[in-house]
C-alpha cells in the first residue's frame, strides 16, 4: 500500500528523495503515520545488484518500537538489522555483526565485547576523553580549523577515544574516519552513489557505490585481524587483546567476528557520537532560550541537554526487524516472514509521549527516548560512552567559547538509515 500524503509520494519512506525533503516535511509526513490507525506498509525501493523484497510495514509510534524491541524472539534481528533488503553473502562477510545475531550467538559475542563497556573501563577513559575534548578546543582557539565544526570538533573525540580503545596506530585513523563514512553514506553523492542527481540510481553508479562499499570494508576488516594477530603474539593494554584473549568463559571472536565488531563499533561509535555533536551546536544554536538556559549553569542542565539532543536529532533513523512467527501488535496482525522497521526518529516525536515533541526542551522530564535503541537486548552497547562523550565535549566547548555558533544550514547526509551532518559552518 502506498500511502498519499504530502513527502510521500511514490514509494514514500523508501524512496530516496523522501529523505532530500525538509525536514520539516519529514515530520509532518511521520506525523500523519502515527495518526492512522494501523502501521502502513510501503514497498521496497528497486536496487540493482540488492535482492529485494515484499515491502515492510513501517513502525512509527513509540508504544509499538518498544513493544518490537522487548520481543527479540518474535522481531528477529536475523538475517538482517541494518538493510532493508536481505543482506547478500558477499557483504555479510565484513557488515554481519552482532546487532545482526540473535540469541544464542548474539549473547556470546555481547557477553565478550561488554567488557570494553562496564563502569570501571568506562571509568578509565574519562581522562583521556577530558584530556582530548580540551585538546580540541585548544585547537580552535589557536585558529587551527578549517570552519567545519564535523571536521574539526564533532569528529575528532569519538574517533580518537575508540582508536585508542583498539589501539589502532595514529598512521591508520584517517583511513577509519574516511571508511566509516563510505559504509553509512552508501547513498550519499559524495561518498557512495558518485553522481550529483540522487534521481537518477542508475546500475553503474550503484555498482561503484557497492564496490567502494566492499572496499571500505575489507579495508577495516584487514586492519583489524592483523592487529589482532599482533595482539596474540604480543598482548597489550587495549581492547583489541582483550577480544582475542579467549578469557571470557573460555569464549573468543572468530577473525571475522573480531572484524565485524570493529566495523560495527567504528561506525556505531564514530559517526553517532559525532552526529549528536554536530546536531548539539546546530540545535543550540537556532534555540537562543536553550543555550542561555545550559549557559547558565552548565553542569546542572548538560544532563538534560545530552538526553534531549539525542531524543531530538535520533541519529540513527531505523533498524529493521523480521517476523519469526504470526503475532499481533496494538491489535494489527503481523504474519510470519514480514518485515518491519522501527523508526525511532518517530518514535521521539510521538505526540502520546512527549508535551509538545517538536520542541526543543533541555528541560525536558521525563524524557524516554529511544535514540540508544528500545528496550531488550539490542540496547546500544556504548550508550553511556557515547553520553560521557557528548557531554564532555559540550562542556568543554560552551564554557571556554560561550558564543559558538553555525552559521549556515548543515550539509546532510542522504540517508534513511543515519541523521548525519557531513559539514557544518561555525564561528567561535
Amino acid at each position: 500500500m502506498t500511502v498519499r500524503t504530502p513527502g510521500l509520494e511514490g514509494l514514500g519512506l523508501s524512496d530516496p528523495m523522501f529523505w532530500t525533503r525538509p525536514q520539516a516535511q519529514r515530520e509532518a509526513a511521520f506525523a500523519h503515520l502515527r495518526s492512522l490507525p494501523a502501521p502502513t506498509h510501503f514497498p521496497e525501493v528497486e536496487v540493482p545488484f540488492i535482492k529485494g523484497g515484499d515491502g515492510y510495514w513501517a513502525l512509527v509510534r513509540h508504544a509499538d518500537v518498544v513493544e518490537a524491541s522487548r520481543r527479540p524472539e518474535v522481531f528477529s534481528n536475523e538475517p538482517t538489522s541494518n538493510s532493508i533488503s536481505d543482506m547478500p553473502g558477499y557483504l555479510a562477510r565484513f557488515f554481519g555483526s552482532m546487532i545482526n545475531m540473535d540469541d544464542p550467538r548474539h549473547a556470546k559475542i555481547r557477553r565478550i565485547v561488554s567488557r570494553a563497556f562496564t563502569p570501571r573501563m568506562l571509568s578509565r577513559l574519562d581522562r583521556r576523553i577530558e584530556e582530548t575534548a580540551r585538546e580540541i578546543v585548544d585547537d580552535v582557539l589557536r585558529g587551527r580549523g578549517t570552519g567545519d565544526f564535523v571536521e574539526d570538533v564533532a569528529a575528532r573525540l569519538p574517533l580518537k577515544i575508540i582508536c585508542d580503545m583498539m589501539g589502532i596506530p595514529e598512521s591508520e585513523r584517517r583511513m577509519v574516519l574516511e571508511r566509516s563514512n563510505t559504509i553509512l553514506g552508501i547513498g550519499d553523492p559524495e561518498y557512495g552513489v558518485g553522481g550529483e542527481d540522487v534521481s537518477q540510481i542508475s546500475r553503474i553508479n550503484v555498482g561503484l557505490a557497492l564496490t567502494r562499499l566492499l572496499d571500505a570494508g575489507m579495508e577495516l576488516q584487514l586492519l583489524i585481524r592483523r592487529l589482532g594477530r599482533e595482539r596474540r603474539r604480543r598482548p597489550g593494554d587495549d581492547l583489541v587483546t582483550a577480544l582475542v584473549s579467549g578469557n571470557v568463559d573460555g569464549e573468543h571472536l572468530t577473525d571475522q567476528e573480531l572484524g565485524s565488531f570493529f566495523i560495527l563499533l567504528v561506525v556505531a561509535g564514530n559517526e553517532t557520537t559525532r552526529n549528536a555533536i554536530s546536531h548539539g551546536l546546530k540545535l543550540l544554536t537556532v534555540n537562543e532560550d536553550q543555550r542561555a538556559l545550559l549557559l547558565s549553569d552548565p553542569e546542572a542542565h548538560l544532563p538534560g541537554a545530552v538526553e534531549e539532543i539525542v531524543r531530538y536529532a535520533t541519529p540513527v533513523i531505523q533498524f529493521r526487524r523480521t517476523l519469526t512467527r504470526d503475532t499481533v501488535l496494538n491489535g494489527h496482525p503481523l504474519s510470519e516472514g514480514e518485515k518491519v522497521l522501527l523508526f525511532y526518529n518517530s518514535a521521539n516525536r510521538d505526540e502520546a509521549v512527549f508535551t509538545d515533541p517538536d520542541r526543543f526542551d533541555i528541560t525536558r522530564s521525563p524524557n524516554p527516548h529511544v535514540g540508544f535503541g528500545g528496550p531488550g537486548p539490542h540496547f546500544c552497547l556504548g550508550a553511556n560512552l557515547a553520553r560521557r562523550e557528548i557531554t564532555v565535549m559540550l562542556r568543554e566547548l560552551y564554557t571556554r567559547l560561550p558564543a559558538l555558533r553555525s552559521t549556515a544550514p548543515p550539509d546532510r547526509l542522504l540517508s534513511g538509515f543515519i541523521n548525519g551532518i557531513k559539514h557544518l559552518p561555525y564561528k567561535v
